[in-house]
């Protein structure tokens, strides 16, 4: 403690002085180059005063020393420098100092020489004939001043380095002295800081605690077993033998045993290779994990040591049931790849015809189908990325999304409108019956029911067939029914329409238009309103679609 007290003061006594002393470089630096430039201002004055009574006479004999003095004329052509030939002189039209001061009279700049380090100040002024008297000097820059008084510098932090030293030795001493004389047994009767006296009387309540240490460990080990009874995942708590020191319930029943298994090694309770590779790690001291399958379900099995000293002392194993987890990755993996594949084959049309249209293989009265497929297929992957887009929100929850009271029968109605110069085109008939009906959803994921259904009704309908949208309220909920004469679904296939990406009749869906992602956003919006979906069909004679919304107190009441 006395080291680190002794540190602290030093290091601020040092940036304190430091600090001070930059400050004052930067304000007398900043105090004489206001003094520099005003009187570069006022030497600029009496030169162009003098040029404007002498003219050119005026530079005879001048003596310039600290100074550079340059005569331009209107054109920005030197007239006369006082340092360099002013044929070999650029014109300073473009000079800031001389822009400023034909347009205003008087112009000022500064320029940075990275090489020479040093700074020049410019001060131009405009005289009757329209011509600029310019005078500069020399400024060093802040860095070259310290530079300069690097040895003076030096010497003083020195100086105050070994004084801050001094101080803070006795400081430290000083501060520390009644610290080291503190009697820790009885920590209530010590003289010293009153600062101290928190601590203390902290440190005497902290060793009353220890007394009760005993039933608090008790009461913590009451405690852990209640938790770990309780918990879904598996506990086994292992020591370093391997020998079984507490099992919850949950491990006991994953590997058909009970709490009898306590003093026996794990690898008796459960021989699989995954724990006794597990445990191997584990008496390294090296966390693992493994996969196993019990039950007909998957596990992870993940094994932490517990060390003490450095010394491995035990371990616990964590069961935990990741077959849920095992089947949506795989859901995700096969998504992956429908993706990709449907992806994959309007990039390559859409390439194939590009390409043929490039090269100029394509007839002149054959362009235009091949612009009509390219837009087809480009459109068609525009849809299909919305519909990915749709459903992902549909899968974190459309949290975002605000839900509203909409009359569903009103929504059915603008649909069945949208849809009629598509129904007329196929040669379907789209009716809409029912009553007012409100249900209190998101208005968007409502429509996207509707519409999906309604569209699916159409496309795979027959010629001269029919629609039939129905709406209506019924024992406090909402039933829309969507009816169609179409080509229906045979029975093999009824249970997986609603998958992502699954197609009863591959071909005529992609002739059509379709995404194979309409019925599944159907499905995952109907699930966020807590509504039911009912399917009839029979192969050649048609499709009902059925979506049953509950009550909406009982939407509340689940949100």
């Amino acid at each position: 403690m006395t080291k680190r007290i002794f540190r602290s003061i030093c290091l601020a006594a040092i940036a304190v002085f430091l600090a001070s002393a930059a400050l004052f470089l930067c304000v007398l630096y900043d105090y004489f180059g206001n003094v520099q430039r005003n009187q570069l201002r006022t030497q600029t004055a009496l030169a162009a005063q003098g040029v404007e009574n002498a003219g050119a006479d005026y530079f005879e004999g001048l003596d310039t020393r600290g100074y550079r003095i340059t005569w331009i004329d209107a054109d920005g052509d030197v007239l006369f420098d006082s340092e360099a030939s002013t044929a070999e002189m650029e014109n300073h039209l473009e000079r800031q100092e001389i822009r400023e001061a034909m347009e205003a009279g008087y112009g000022e700049s500064a320029r940075y020489s990275a090489t020479l380090m040093e700074r020049t100040l410019y001060s131009a002024m405009r005289l009757m004939d329209g011509t600029v008297v310019r005078l500069s000097v020399a400024q060093n820059t802040l860095l070259t001043l310290l530079f300069g008084m690097l040895q003076p510098i030096a010497v003083i932090i020195v100086f105050a380095a070994a004084f801050s030293f001094f101080l803070a030795y006795r400081l430290s001493g000083h501060i520390t002295e009644p610290l080291n004389r503190l009697n820790l047994d009885d920590p209530l009767n010590n003289e010293g800081y009153d600062e101290l006296s928190p601590l203390l009387r902290r440190i005497d309540a902290q060793q009353q605690q220890i007394r009760l240490q005993a039933d608090r460990l008790r009461k913590k080990q009451e405690e852990f077993e209640a938790v770990t009874e309780n918990m879904a995942e598996g506990i086994v708590v292992l020591n370093t033998k391997g020998t079984v020191l507490s099992i919850n319930h949950a491990a006991a029943r994953l590997f058909d045993t009970t709490r009898a298994c306590i003093g026996r090694h794990m690898l008796s309770v459960n021989r699989s290779i995954e724990i006794s590779d597990l445990l191997s790690e584990a008496e390294k001291g090296v966390r693992a994990e493994k996969m196993i399958g019990l039950k007909g379900r998957k596990y992870q099995l993940g094994v932490s040591p517990v060390s003490e000293d450095g010394t491995v002392s035990g371990a616990v194993l964590l069961v935990l049931d990741v077959t849920e987890k095992e089947r949506a990755e795989q859901m995700r993996r096969e998504f992956t790849a429908n993706v990709s594949h449907e992806l994959k084959t309007p990039l390559q049309i859409i390439a194939g015809s590009a390409e043929l249209l490039s090269n100029g293989i394509v007839r002149e009265e054959d362009r235009m189908g091949f612009y009509t497929r390219i837009q087809g297929e480009a459109q068609r992957m525009i849809r299909l990325v919305e519909d990915i887009i749709r459903l992902s929100r549909l899968d974190e929850g459309a949290d975002d999304m605000k839900r509203e009271d909409v009359d569903l029968f009103v929504l059915a109605d603008e649909t069945v409108k949208s849809l009629q110069a598509e129904a007329e085109g196929a040669h379907v008939t789209v009716s809409l019956a029912g009553e007012p009906a409100v249900v209190n959803g998101v208005p968007q994921l409502l429509q996207s029911i509707v519409l999906n259904l309604c569209d699916n009704a159409v496309k795979y309908n027959r010629p001269n067939g029919t629609v039939a949208v129905t709406v209506k309220a019924e024992d406090g909920g909402v039933i829309l029914s969507v009816a169609d004469t179409g080509i229906g679904i045979p029975p093999e296939h009824q249970e997986r329409i609603f998958e992502r990406f699954y197609r009863v009749d591959k071909s005529r869906s992609k002739e059509l238009g379709g995404t194979g992602l309409g019925l599944s956003i159907v499905k995952h919006a109907a699930r966020l309103h807590h509504a039911k979906i009912e399917l009839q069909s029979a192969e050649g004679e048609g499709t009902t679609v059925t979506v049953i919304f509950p009550e909406t107190k009982e939407i509340l009441k689940d949100m």
